[in-house]
């Protein structure tokens, strides 16, 4: 490609010049939009949780997820808890879980993993005391914590309990009794679970996502935060663009507009990698349609071998939240599987107006069970209609008869006579798509020896 930059006399020309430089300002805003989305996406999460009942330290959020509930491929299979940890104000901070089938994890303000917890954890699910220590701490630390260091002073705590049996009591049960408080002192006891469920909630960044509010959240965070050393090209390439730790975030009109083309072109850069991605290792099997939602299994920070895959972290920020090794790792037998689709068997985006009829192979290769749920494809959340449920659940529903080869599932804005109570409720107008998971995932659901089929259309 050619420059378009004139020359003469081997200096560039003021309007050339003037040209470049804006061109210039929003490649690096394109560039800084993609890797910090993962940053502005966590503070609307810490946002969204405050501002449903939690507060930093002392409670957090306790939903079973809805579609009332607008957060990234939430799911309504096991119940949540979300609590920030604000460790400035803390310092040091415990985290005490008992013995059970708990999964958590604890990310960093810019959605870094710093830690698993429960059965994923250091813990193996046999309980156990997790110490989290702030940015630079150098205090005296006992030898009786399973310890990690956070670099950002605000941090999330995300907690699961798998309900077994289906018991959702009891799993709620075992979730509250998790305990959080600082080292040096506190009430050990005091920690709340505000319970969220019959309310609603956003903890997504869609309000901010393709406008000039996403800078100016951006630029909130990095003046409370420390400089992380990955981040400094980054954050140099933001101060280019006058967004600065320290300093006012006041742009010009015209740094306004280029600002605010970057956040909706970015926005739209990072659904094409989550739902139009050209990559082949999407696929999970030849001759279907569904695909990996998390393309790196090696770890959570979505390295690969000399570099950073920048696709894989886009394509997992702009359909969920929080990210550690244990979420991306296919092993038998271990934590659980997510595999998406978005169009139907003939390649065509799945359409809220259009029924679809799914067949599962039965049994399903799940030693703990299995689900599909439906999201909007503009939220990315579970879908909402009329019918009031997003989510098709073996702990809770009734989709594997025994002595039956395989169940048929369907999707559409109407109920079909032969579907019965297998049916989720679509809207049209509006694309979704759908996750299935499956906990606890056995030998066949790798080796390609069971597959579901794909979403077909009915007449």
């Amino acid at each position: 490609m050619t420059s378009t930059i004139e020359f003469e006399h081997d200096f560039p020309v003021a309007p050339s010049a003037v040209a470049a430089h804006q061109e210039q300002d929003l490649r690096r805003a394109l560039e800084a939009y993609h890797f910090f989305y993962p940053t502005v996406s966590m503070e609307a999460i810490a946002r969204g949780t405050r501002a449903a009942g939690a507060a930093d330290n002392k409670a957090a959020l306790l939903i079973v997820a809805q579609p009332r509930h607008v957060g990234f491929t939430l799911n309504s299979d096991t119940p949540y808890a979300g609590g920030i940890l604000d460790l400035r104000e803390s310092g040091p901070v415990v985290i005490e879980l008992p013995p059970g089938p708990l999964v958590g994890l604890v990310d960093d303000h810019h959605q870094r993993w710093i830690t698993d917890l429960g059965l994923a954890g250091a813990d193996v699910g046999k309980g156990g005391r997790h110490l989290i220590l702030p940015p630079g701490w150098d205090g005296a630390v006992p030898g009786r914590y399973l310890m990690a260091r956070s670099d950002t002073w605000l941090v999330l705590l995300a907690l699961r309990a798998l309900p077994l049996g289906g018991d959702v009591d009891a799993a709620i049960s075992l979730l509250t009794s998790v305990r959080v408080y600082p080292l040096n002192g506190g009430d050990k006891d005091g920690y709340r679970y505000a319970d969220g469920t019959a309310r609603p909630a956003n903890t997504t960044p869609l309000a901010w996502e393709d406008n000039i509010a996403y800078w100016r959240v951006l630029h909130e965070v990095i003046s409370t935060e420390p400089p992380v050393e990955e981040m400094r090209p980054m954050l140099g390439a933001l101060a280019e663009l006058g967004i600065e730790a320290g300093r006012p975030f006041k742009p010009s009109a015209d740094q306004a507009q280029m600002l605010t083309i970057a956040a909706e072109r970015g926005r739209d850069e990072m659904l094409v990698a989550a739902f139009a991605s050209r990559r082949p290792d999407r696929l999970v099997w030849p001759g279907r349609a569904w695909e990996w939602v998390g393309l790196r299994p090696e770890n959570g920070s979505f390295e690969r071998a000399g570099s950073l895959d920048v696709e894989a972290k886009d394509r997992w920020f702009a359909q969920a939240i929080v990210a550690s090794p244990a979420m991306f790792r296919r092993s038998v037998g271990q934590g659980s599987l997510y595999w998406l689709a978005c169009r139907d068997a003939v390649g065509t985006y799945l359409d809220g107006g259009r029924t679809y009829k799914l067949t599962v192979p039965l049994p399903v290769p799940a030693s703990l069970f299995w689900s599909v749920t439906c999201y909007d494809a503009q939220t990315r959340s579970e879908i909402s209609a009329e019918q009031g449920k997003a989510a098709l659940r073996s702990l809770f529903d009734d989709i594997a008869p025994g002595g039956h080869g395989s169940v048929d599932l369907y999707f559409g804005p109407a109920t079909p006579g032969e579907a019965g109570h297998r049916w989720i409720q679509t809207a049209p107008g509006r694309g979704w798509f759908c996750y299935f998971r499956i906990y606890g995932p056995q030998a066949p659901a790798f080796d390609g020896s069971w597959r579901p089929g794909d979403f077909t259309p009915q007449v």
